[in-house]
């Protein structure tokens, strides 16, 4: 499945007619919740039953707005809905630790989705039409991707979304990603940190970018002058925007330097051993800001979606212990967090990071069994390369 974005340009009355289908997109959800929680217990509700149901909300005169959607937009918020209800019961059957996740009603929503009805495109693809009664209309398609590659019965989804810096549109394209999988022969334990991005079992590291602290002096004074504003004006309006836009400047970034590390190890190696880190937990100490900022979690799913692309193997393993271990000779080395240096009786002596990478990535060839022999050099106490077989 392929997504491809577009920006959308249009008169602001067609904007307009996106929000009000936005608003009535959340209105359904939310109308399909409410459904779930007071439908009585001798009543089996399923995702079937809400797509009835968003018919009755059409059909209801108290809801004229309701019928102006749609009618496969309506089914696509009553999907989001039940993946909300279902996502709970799997919490509760897998007996996750704490919150299961209750569903909760919507109160900003920021898109719409139609399935395969209520939109057309032009003959050269640089229109999108939406053909419900909402009144949005023709709207013109601002991008680099072609969708000429691809025919209309491909397109499954199109979704609009509102963000600060404007509208965009959606596709979401059925087709097959082909990517070159000829094996490499490596394999690379990483190990995720703060002050680097990571370091990994060859010893390289990747510069943490920090970019919500770069952001972080222009962000302050965004937020000064919004709270100077008065509430409800046209200006403190503009303020919030203006602050919206930063922080989805700050997210993009985030997000195109996870995607890019990622491609270039998963496509890079055969075998790639990470830490499987609870990041919601340690988000909760006192260098919540700096992990939030590095994106392990984004990272770890970008990981995760280029090891299916190139047909690779990802394994996740426990970290407990991988910096106090010794990667030399196994013996437990404790060590404060301020410590940076791994300095052994065996003689090792190596970055504090390396020797974490390095046992990370021999936790996870003890997990899937020695099939191979592979070679990893590292450096010993005294500089000279020291042969590891696997």
């Amino acid at each position: 499945m392929l997504v491809h974005e577009f920006k959308l340009k249009a008169q602001k009355h067609q904007f307009l007619a996106i929000n009000e289908a936005i608003i009535t997109g959340q209105f359904i959800r939310n109308k399909c919740l409410r459904y779930w929680m007071d439908a009585p217990q001798n009543e089996k509700v399923n995702r079937f039953s809400l797509n009835q149901y968003t018919k009755i909300l059409a059909d209801n005169p108290e809801y004229p707005f309701v019928a102006k959607l749609n009618s496969m937009a309506r089914q696509s918020m009553a999907e989001r809905a039940w993946s909300s209800i279902s996502r709970f019961f799997d919490n509760c059957k897998k007996k996750v630790p704490g919150k299961k996740g209750f569903p909760r009603f919507k109160k900003f929503s920021r898109s719409v989705e139609y399935k395969t009805t209520g939109w057309k495109l032009s003959l050269h693809r640089k229109y999108l039409t939406i053909t419900d009664k909402t009144g949005i209309g023709k709207l013109k398609l601002i991008g680099s991707r072609d969708l000429h590659f691809h025919h209309k019965s491909q397109i499954k989804r199109v979704r609009l979304i509102r963000r600060a810096d404007g509208y965009y549109a959606q596709f979401c394209i059925d087709v097959e990603r082909t990517e070159d999988t000829s094996p490499t022969g490596k394999s690379l334990g990483i190990d995720v940190g703060i002050e680097s991005f990571y370091t990994d079992s060859n010893g390289d590291k990747v510069t943490n970018p920090r970019l919500l602290r770069k952001a972080e002096a222009k962000l302050k004074k965004l937020q000064r002058r919004l709270s100077k504003c008065t509430p409800g004006s046209t200006n403190r309006r503009k303020a919030q925007n203006r602050l919206a836009r930063q922080h989805l400047k700050v997210s993009r970034q985030r997000k195109d330097f996870a995607v890019k590390k990622a491609r270039c190890v998963m496509k890079s190696h055969d075998f790639v051993v990470i830490e499987n880190l609870n990041v919601k937990g340690l988000a909760r100490t006192k260098m919540a800001k700096s992990i939030n900022d590095a994106g392990w979690s984004l990272f770890r799913q970008w990981l995760e979606y280029f090891s299916n692309l190139f047909d690779r193997k990802l394994i996740a393993v426990n970290p407990n212990f991988t910096s106090q271990d010794c990667s030399n000779c196994g013996k437990r080395v404790k060590k404060s967090l301020s410590t940076r240096t791994h300095i052994c009786e065996c003689g090792a002596r190596l970055c504090r990071d390396h020797n974490a990478a390095i046992n990370i990535l021999n936790k996870g060839l003890d997990s899937v069994g020695h099939t191979q022999i592979s070679q990893e050099y590292w450096v010993n106490a005294s500089g000279q390369f020291a042969l590891w077989m696997y």
